[in-house]
Parts: C-alpha cells; sequence; structure tokens
C-alpha cells in the first residue's frame, strides 16, 4: 500500500492508499511527453485498444455480479458503462471491419486476466478498479469535450470521442458526489477496505505495464510525432491538475495551435484515462 490509511471512509482510504501510485504514472515518460506535447497517432490507437478489452472484461464482470452488495450501490451503467462507446471509436478510426484488426497486448492480456479472476472468485474487489477507472474517465472526458467541440477537427457528430461523452450524466459534480457517497455506504470491514484499496494499487501497477508498452510503440513506430513546442505545465498554471485546463492559453500562444491540437489532446484524453490520473482527487472535488 502507498501511504497509510487514518479515515474509515472507504473513498479516502481509497485516495490515500493510491496517491503514490497515481504520481508514479505522472512521471511516466508518456506522462511527461504529453506535457511537453509530444504526440503519435499510433500511440493513441493502440491505447483505444487496450481500453476496449480492458472495459469490455470490466462490464462483463459487473453484470454477472451486479447483486453483490459491495458492487449493487455503484452500479451505474446507463451513467458509465464504456464498451460500447469504445466500439464506435475503434469503428470510426479502423473502419467495419475494426473487430478483426484489434488484439490485446500482453500488459492489456495480464490485466483483463486479474479483472476476471476477481469477478470469479472475490468479485467485491471489481470495485477498486471501478474507483480507478470510471471516474477519473468522467473527470477528463468532461474537460475534453469542452476543448474538442472547440478545436478537434472531428466530425460535429462526436465520431472518434464517444469514449468521453457520458450521456447519462447530466451533472457531473453532483454524480462524483453520489458515487462518492455510495462508496462511502458500501457496509465493510477494515479489513477488506484494506484488501480493496491494495487491489486499487494493483489496478494502477496494470496501468503502468499498458502505458509502457505504448511508450515502445512510440519508440518504434516510424509516424512523426506532433508537439505543441511548450509544455503544458506553463500554461497551466502550479496549482492546475487536469491537463486540459491550460488549452485556451496555448490556442492563443501557438499560431500552429489548431493544426497540431486533434492529436495531442486525444492523446492526452487517453494517458489521463489509461493511468487513471484523476481518479485519486476527483472525489474529492466538490
Amino acid at each position: 500500500m502507498d501511504t497509510p490509511l487514518s479515515s474509515a471512509d472507504l473513498s479516502e482510504m481509497l485516495l490515500a492508499g493510491t496517491k503514490e501510485s497515481h504520481t508514479k504514472t505522472e512521471i511516466s515518460p508518456l506522462g511527461r511527453d504529453f506535457y511537453r506535447g509530444i504526440v503519435k497517432k499510433d500511440v493513441l490507437k493502440k491505447g483505444i485498444e487496450a481500453l476496449y478489452f480492458i472495459y469490455s472484461a470490466m462490464e462483463d464482470e459487473l453484470e454477472r455480479n451486479k447483486d453483490h452488495p459491495y458492487l449493487a450501490q455503484i452500479y451505474f451503467p446507463t451513467e458509465l458503462y464504456r464498451r460500447e462507446a469504445l466500439a464506435q471509436d475503434l469503428q470510426y478510426f479502423y473502419g467495419a471491419d475494426w473487430e478483426s484488426l484489434i488484439s490485446p497486448s500482453a500488459a492489456t492480456k495480464l490485466w483483463v486476466k486479474r479483472i476476471r479472476e476477481v469477478g470469479k472468485k472475490d468479485p467485491g474487489m471489481l470495485l477498486a478498479h471501478c474507483y480507478v477507472r470510471y471516474i477519473g474517465d468522467l473527470s477528463g472526458g468532461h474537460l475534453l469535450n469542452n476543448v474538442a467541440k472547440k478545436v478537434l477537427r472531428l466530425p460535429a457528430t462526436g465520431e472518434g470521442l464517444k469514449f468521453y461523452t457520458f450521456e447519462g450524466i447530466t451533472s457531473q459534480k453532483g454524480f462524483k458526489q453520489l458515487y462518492r457517497s455510495k462508496l462511502n455506504e458500501v457496509d465493510l470491514e477494515m479489513e477488506t477496505k484494506v484488501s480493496i484499496v491494495e487491489e486499487a494499487v494493483r489496478a494502477y501497477d496494470f496501468s503502468l505495464k499498458v502505458i509502457a508498452e505504448l511508450e515502445e510503440i512510440g519508440k518504434s513506430s516510424k509516424e512523426e510525432a506532433v508537439g505543441l513546442g511548450h509544455s503544458h505545465a506553463a500554461t497551466m498554471g502550479g496549482d492546475a491538475k487536469c491537463p486540459f485546463s491550460g488549452a485556451n492559453t496555448a490556442a492563443g500562444e501557438n499560431p500552429n495551435y489548431l493544426s497540431h491540437i486533434p492529436n495531442q489532446l486525444a492523446l492526452a484524453a487517453l494517458v489521463a484515462v489509461l493511468a487513471g490520473f484523476t481518479a485519486w482527487y476527483s472525489l474529492r472535488a466538490p
């Protein structure tokens, strides 16, 4: 476990217990490349593939175990499920035969295997994977779409960005508050809460393995990287937590911003969701 746990609330325990893991994802080479605005489309597409297999496994297991006392509290398929959205994005990028063109990577298989294992043997631990994935996705997706509506050169109808659109949620702030309260309402012994936090740390470890694979794809790719030529950290300000909060400033400063931003923003979102960047602090947001 990353840090000592003091609060009895599960959401606060997850926040504290995964903080170190969150930091590791931020300082990964892929994360640092994002902050420098370095992008390769090959990496983006492979990342979307990984997410499709991960969510397919997780949502299969959630459906099989939706009546489990731990999971029933956080069962929000209409609001959160991502598999169908990812399938639509893959069809947009690969065409009608997308299913025959994708396959899970080695690291993705490991994560999928773990999800299947806990789904069969200890379903309550799926709660940890839901924590790492869904809330981070919701926060990152909401912010991405605010920018994408203005600058991304993709169809106005949303093709290619379905993963980041949560049509069943009308208030991001309200839903995150609800999700946090539902986490805390799950009736758990302290020992079980500690186990869930440990499983969340394990989920972050799987994220890092997937990110490492994407980094290798980027190194071997012959595709020229697209970059903005400046650090996002400089445009976000010292207190900025979300990688997209400096987008409008960047647009004003860089004359080539509109020609480079589509891949850059998409990869930024991909890094955020793969690593669960926003999950550990987004539950605390008011």
